[in-house]
């Protein structure tokens, strides 16, 4: 994935997307075959201390509910063995979460909520970005914010992964995308070069078979 970019990960509901997320987050082993994160195979005793450059939220965002998103980050620097509690005001501006002050995550909406996910992910300063479905139950505003917001990340040097199923959504947001079908990636290219995304989806699924695995 070119760095700075936006991957948009285009594929139905049951694919392999998230599965394949998992396996390259280190929360899922592979039955057979192999992939490669910052040119180290998977395998290689040094992804584990690689992964420490990767931040992503999947599939839910996990969070404590009791306790307020400031509080959520001192925990998630610790669980980091971070120096300091320093960043994360900053933090909480980046993804618009700096004026919830004492309100509890529980009483938070789902967008504010999946915001909270995404800077507990930057937390230990990635430069990959991981984001699963993030706009599934988002309404227009929010997800025209997340849209926006993963656009200032990457002017941030953050290279940012985007799975959905959502073709429209891939088409304004990402730079590059790959189609994954039953399993298998049906296409890689970058957007300019799709006319007709949701065209070129139908016409990969059709030829793959579509088949889930």
């Amino acid at each position: 994935m070119p760095k700075g970019s936006v991957y948009g990960l285009v594929g139905r509901n049951g694919a392999g997307k998230t599965t394949l997320i998992r396996l390259v987050c280190g929360l899922q082993t592979p039955s057979g075959g192999t992939y490669m994160l910052y040119g180290k195979r998977s395998g290689d005793r040094e992804l584990e201390k690689i992964r420490r450059r990767v931040g992503a939220v999947v599939e839910v965002p996990s969070v404590y509910q009791n306790m307020t998103a400031e509080e959520n980050l001192k925990q998630q620097y610790l669980l980091l063995g971070l120096p300091s509690f320093e960043g994360i005001a900053r933090l909480l501006e980046l993804v618009g979460l700096s004026d919830t002050g004492k309100k509890k995550v529980r009483n938070f909406s789902l967008g504010m909520r999946q915001r909270l996910g995404i800077a507990l992910a930057l937390a230990g300063s990635p430069d990959f970005l991981i984001l699963d479905e993030p706009v599934n139950g988002l309404d227009p505003i929010g997800i025209q914010e997340l849209r926006e917001m993963i656009r200032s990340f990457t002017q941030q040097g953050i290279t940012v992964l985007v799975s959905s199923h959502i073709l429209s959504e891939i088409e304004q947001t990402a730079d590059r995308i790959g189609i994954i079908v039953g399993g298998k990636l049906g296409f890689e290219g970058w957007m300019d070069e799709c006319e007709d995304l949701e065209k070129l989806f139908m016409k990969i699924a059709a030829e793959k078979g579509g088949t889930r695995r």
